[in-house]
């Protein structure tokens, strides 16, 4: 049988950092042209509130949930509607992450990423959701393992540190996060990677790591916005993610994590930045054609509206904006005949008529297949 993993102090001797030096390179020149276009934006929070959100469902969707950005959106457009148990559980566990890393934005304003926010993040991540009686924001006290479901330690894949080594082993772990290291990407990435076989909750480790990705970038400013959407290619990515962190604990292939790690961000970053820059070019377009088609002053608000929330009601788009309602029914209308909107469903007596803007919807979802 497996022992549990002993995790290595850090930071780790054996980093071979010549060999990095190109990836490190071209990680810290695509993160920058990604900020390029966050520093463009005037309100990146709410152009990149779909992404953020598409983070969210793909950061879960590791872990076993099937619900889609669509179904997110539209579940928050109307939270009344009928759905079924294991898609409402699926949706909600996805609020709860995109919830967590709100709250850690705020917090980051005033303290340090550190293991009190970690158990924040938990206790939010699992509110009401599977996995909510497992010691929620709280370090495990016992041994847990992973394995194929319903699997016994003895046929286990992986088991993490004991309980006893954990307290050590998070303490330096949360120090290390605040050790000058050679380079931040690289500490990045054994930060990220001790996190998760540290292991250190009973569940959510998976997606608490991939939150201080963002977190980290932001706390360190190598980017100005707490905006970093890595799950994407970790999800495309899956079995070589997981490979990549087994070889650690079992030969530890420290430096081959790095590799894989330095080329997720490249990658990502390319990917973000097409998506930033197309979400971006969207809104100038459309903060020329509403004014144009509606002659409304209501114009701005309506679409700041539309990008904080592609898909809507009536009602729901009303409330968000400010825009009275019998305005909201005109712009809505005008907007569909100009083949800006499209009606998901109509309305019929209280039913309020459901909503999507379909181009910014296209642009999140689209996701580079390499």
């Amino acid at each position: 049988m497996k022992q549990p993993y002993r995790p290595k102090d850090l930071p780790i001797e054996s980093i071979d950092w010549v060999s990095h030096i190109s990836l490190i390179a071209e990680a810290n020149a695509a993160l920058a042209r990604y900020d390029g276009i966050l520093q463009t934006m005037v309100n990146p929070a709410l152009l990149l509130s779909p992404m953020a959100t598409q983070e969210a469902v793909l950061s879960s969707r590791i872990e076993g949930t099937q619900a889609t950005l669509e179904d997110v959106l539209e579940f928050e457009a109307a939270p009344g509607q009928k759905i079924e148990p294991e898609k409402f559980a699926d949706i909600q566990e996805i609020i709860n992450y995109r919830r967590a890393m709100y709250h850690a934005v705020e917090l980051l304003e005033k303290r340090p990423i550190s293991l009190n926010l970690i158990r924040d993040l938990h206790r939010i991540l699992l509110d009401s959701v599977r996995g909510a009686n497992k010691a929620r924001g709280e370090f495990r006290r016992i041994q847990n393992w992973i394995g194929p479901p319903g699997s016994r330690m003895e046929s286990a894949v992986f088991i993490p540190p004991s309980p006893d080594v954990l307290p050590a082993a998070l303490d330096n772990w949360e120090k290390y996060i605040h050790f000058n290291e050679k380079e931040k990407l690289v500490q990045l990435a054994v930060v990220k990677a001790q996190f998760e076989l540290i292991h250190p909750f009973l569940d959510g480790n998976g997606r608490i790591g991939r939150m201080l990705v963002p977190l980290f970038l932001y706390e360190k400013r190598i980017l100005s916005q707490p905006m970093f959407y890595l799950s994407a290619y970790l999800e495309r990515h899956r079995d070589r993610y997981y490979r990549a962190l087994n070889a650690i604990s079992e030969n530890e292939a420290w430096n081959e994590w790095i590799q894989f790690f330095l080329h997720a961000l490249i990658a990502q970053a390319r990917e973000n930045t097409a998506k930033a820059r197309r979400i971006f070019e969207l809104y100038e377009d459309m903060k020329q054609k509403v004014p144009a088609i509606t002659h409304s002053h209501y114009a701005v608000q309506a679409i700041e509206a539309l990008f904080e929330r592609p898909i809507f009601t009536t009602g729901d788009f009303s409330r968000r904006s400010g825009i009275p309602m019998a305005t909201t029914k005109r712009l809505l209308s005008v907007l569909k005949e100009e083949n800006l909107l499209q009606v998901l469903q109509e309305g019929k007596g209280r039913l309020s008529a459901r909503w999507m803007f379909s181009a910014l919807v296209e642009i999140v979802s689209n996701e580079d297949r390499t």
